[in-house]
Formats: structure tokens, sequence, C-alpha cells
């Protein structure tokens, strides 16, 4: 049981943010059926069944959908079903007979989502891609690594940006959207996201800053958020292992000079620029001469 018992949502299996946001899903309580393919597809990255954490809490079974008899069983589940989740390149599900237009003639409160990479028109519509290279239509991955822009190459921060933040979150937040606007209308529509339009959106706030000239987006690690200042960062400590220190406000700024063992005129020199190299000098000694442990017990809960 949760709060989403009772939806039944019809998963056209997919790699990626589909299989998370239909995870979430079925954690809340919905009841998710997933149609597999009949044969591997060759995508994503090879995982055996039992360790594919985001295929969690949900029935499957594999269906043909290239054949008539596949996709007639697809289309009953669908006429049952509340949300339809449809992780195909733009045009593949029409061309199966399972387009927007062919299930809401048969169920017309279907709220259909749709998860793409660049979305369903334009000039990148077609072209396969990973998270990588939707982050980096967005900036964020050039915003992401070590050093300045032009001498240290972007990091792949893991898929977490596009794939799962602007992604999977977004199709989801979509989804209950249109369950919530459906419960006035009666009727259902297409939620259509796209990963680089997620992860743009996810960089709202940085776009602000650029624009305010509070974020330099010509350098990596030259900003408040990005490890360029000395108390938002990771640091080494003693035994090999690492600390992250998250001291942005005055206050808790200066209970960290206190627990690091800093000298105490930092506290009034918090975003003074020039002592920062001292600052950080200092925190990589004093950090660096306990254990991570050590560290724990003396910052945990602060």
């Amino acid at each position: 049981m949760g709060p989403l018992s009772g939806l039944r949502v019809v998963e056209l299996a997919s790699i990626g943010p589909g299989p998370l946001c239909c995870m979430l899903l079925a954690d809340l309580g919905a009841e998710v059926i997933r149609i597999d393919r009949t044969e591997p597809s060759g995508l994503g990255v090879p995982t055996k069944t039992r360790f594919e954490i985001t295929g969690r809490n949900r029935k499957s079974g594999a269906l043909d959908i290239k054949q008539p008899a596949g996709r007639d069983a697809a289309l009953r589940l669908i006429d049952r079903a509340d949300v339809l989740v449809d992780g195909f390149r733009p045009g593949v599900a029409e061309r199966l007979g399972l387009g927007p237009e062919a299930c809401h003639a048969r169920n017309p409160g279907l709220v259909y989502g749709r998860m793409t990479g660049f979305g369903q028109t334009g000039p990148l519509s077609q072209a396969a891609g990973h998270d990588l290279n939707y982050i980096a239509l967005t900036g964020a991955l050039h915003a992401i690594g070590g050093g300045k822009s032009g001498t240290d190459k972007p990091i792949p921060p893991l898929n977490l940006v596009g794939d799962y933040g602007g992604g999977a979150l977004y199709l989801a937040f979509g989804i209950l959207a249109a369950i919530f606007e459906r419960s006035r209308s009666g009727k259902g529509q297409v939620v259509d996201a796209a990963m680089v339009d997620g992860a743009s959106s996810l960089m709202s706030i940085f776009f602000g800053m650029v624009a305010s000239g509070a974020w330099n987006p010509k350098e990596r690690a030259a900003n408040i958020l990005d490890g360029g200042t000395p108390f938002y960062d990771t640091y080494a400590t003693s035994d090999g292992q690492w600390v992250s220190i998250g001291s942005l406000e005055p206050k808790f700024f200066a209970e960290m000079v206190e627990r690091v063992g800093l000298d105490p005129s930092y506290v009034k020199r918090q975003h003074d620029k020039t002592c920062w190299p001292q600052m950080r000098a200092d925190m990589v000694r004093l950090i660096g001469a306990k254990t991570r442990d050590e560290w724990s017990a003396l910052l945990d809960g602060t």
C-alpha cells in the first residue's frame, strides 16, 4: 500500500530514466506492469536481473509488439491503465501502433509519459545519446571538474544529472501532475519529458548566478558551489579517506573554524578571496592530520 495504490502503470521496457521513474511510482504503491522485449535490446550496461535495482516492485512479461498478436496484447493492458511510460525514440511507438493517438482512442483518460533525450522534434530528435551527451548541451557538464576550463577536461558526474535528475524525476513529476489534472477534466494527456530540457531546468540557479555576475562560467573549481571555496570542498584524511566540508553560512563556517582548529581570524574573512589559498592550505594540513572516523566524531551533527 502507498499513496499511489490503485494507480495502474504500463511500462514499455527501456533503459535509464524510464525504469527509475517506474520504480518510484511502484515504490509509492502503483501497480506497474513492464512489457519486455522478447530478445535482448543490446542497449545500456548489461546487468544480471537480480541486480537491476530500478526494476523492482513490478510484474513483467515479454511481448513481441512488432507482431499483431503482441501489439494487441499490449493494447489490452493499456486499455486498463492510468499511465503508459514510453522510452522509445520519437516515432517508434507510433510505428508500432502504440502511439498517443492510438492509445487515447481506446483509453481517453490515459496519461502517456514519453522519455527521450532530445525531445520529440528538432534536429537531434532521432539521434542516439546518453546522459553525457545531454548534459553537455546544457552547460552542466562544462561546469563540473577541476581546474580552469581550458586546461582540465569536464568530469562525468555519473549519470545522475541527465538520466535521473533531468529525466526520471521530471517524467514522474509530469505524470503525477497530469493525473491531478485528469481528476478535474477527466482527460489524459501526453507528458513529453526530454533529458536535455530537464537538465537545463536543473541548471536554472546557475544561469541566474552567471547573469548576475556571481558565477564565472569560464573556470571550474573557481565558484562557491564547485569546490572553488575552501569551505565547500573535500579533503583527504590521514588514513587515505575523505571528508566533505560544506560550511557556506557564516554561523556554520564559524563552527567549522573552531572544530577544525583554524585561525579564528578567518571567521570575519570568510569571503575574502585573498585569504582562501592560505585557508585551504591550513585545512589540508589540519584535516590531513586525523582519520576520517576521528573527523566524523568531531563533526557529525554539526
